[in-house]
């Protein structure tokens, strides 16, 4: 059944007392109850709003201050205002999978200390960057997988999350994902990661070790789980490959190694060549004295 969500009454007792009150109170509810049915809105209950499937292309500017569970699926919401959560104080869950969300603007979610289900799957999302979630304490599911172009998870990109426990990343764009994205989250109990186009070479190794430790927190382990070649890009499962599947990465070399190879060469290289050049001009002098001893000899003889 269809109902008014009610407003935050606290608000309206700020701004006036006595007779009038209930006269305010029953008009805000019915001016949210009008907006919110203009736009096919469901209010299950007091403090829940469901605008899921109502082909919004913004989000409703008419949800009351004291919602706790705001559905917003299927719709076409491109972005959040990053001031958005800052009036929802009571949010506790949030539902934007489904929509056109490319990017989430720094900040946005830094104000919700009390969100503990959030679901951004299924948008056009790119990156998950360091701090996107702020520190939401109290955040613990998270859904970010069937992201299409989500190809970069910053390591830092979880940080604060301390009571997460399932993290959802699957069928994404990820090649690659730092351990230690996964390895701050004490809480966590279920991760997903499967669907995604893994390369197995050594940037995934840690990966995989950390994979083969924790199966247990992988819905299926890592069967069905696949990494591509680097060379020719052939598929392999995970299940097929063991920590001797790396072995030739324990002696990887990291940039600065590299660095510091090419560097030496070069100085080693140039060490040579002015040597050459030394030990060169050297001979041709001594020759051209040795000529000339011998021809200052033959005219004394003379």
């Amino acid at each position: 059944m269809r109902r008014a969500c009610p407003s935050r009454r606290r608000r309206l007792k700020i701004i006036t007392a006595g007779p009038a009150t209930n006269h305010l109170q029953s008009n805000d509810e019915q001016i949210f109850y009008l907006i919110l049915n203009a736009l096919n809105c469901l209010c299950p209950d007091p403090h829940t709003v469901d605008c899921s499937g109502r082909g919004l292309t913004r989000l409703p500017a008419a949800i009351p201050l004291d919602v706790r569970r705001l559905l917003l699926s299927d719709n076409w919401i491109p972005r959040i205002p990053a001031d958005f959560l800052v009036l929802y104080s009571d949010l506790v869950y949030l539902d934007l999978r489904n929509n056109s969300l490319s990017r989430i603007e720094p900040g946005t979610l830094s104000t919700s200390s009390r969100l503990v289900f959030l679901d951004l799957g299924s948008n056009n999302l790119t990156e998950i960057p360091k701090g996107m979630f702020g520190e939401s304490r109290s955040l613990i599911k998270l859904r970010l997988g069937n992201n299409p172009y989500l190809n970069m998870v910053s390591e830092d990109a979880f940080l604060g999350l301390t009571s997460l426990r399932e993290l959802e990343l699957e069928r994404n764009a990820l090649s690659g994902l730092q351990v230690g994205a996964l390895s701050q989250l004490p809480s966590l109990r279920v991760v997903r990661l499967e669907g995604n186009p893994w390369v197995c070479n050594c940037n995934f190794a840690n990966l995989f070790a950390w994979l083969v430790a924790n199966r247990h927190k992988l819905p299926n382990g890592v069967e069905g789980m696949e990494c591509s070649l680097p060379m020719d890009g052939q598929r392999v499962a995970l299940s097929q490959l063991s920590q001797d599947s790396f072995r030739e990465c324990q002696v990887s070399l990291t940039l600065t190694d590299f660095l510091i190879i090419i560097f030496s060469g070069i100085s080693v290289s140039v060490a040579a060549i002015m040597t050459s050049f030394f030990l060169a001009s050297t001979v041709h002098c001594f020759q051209r004295w040795s000529k000339g001893v011998k021809g200052d000899e033959e005219e004394n003889e003379e």
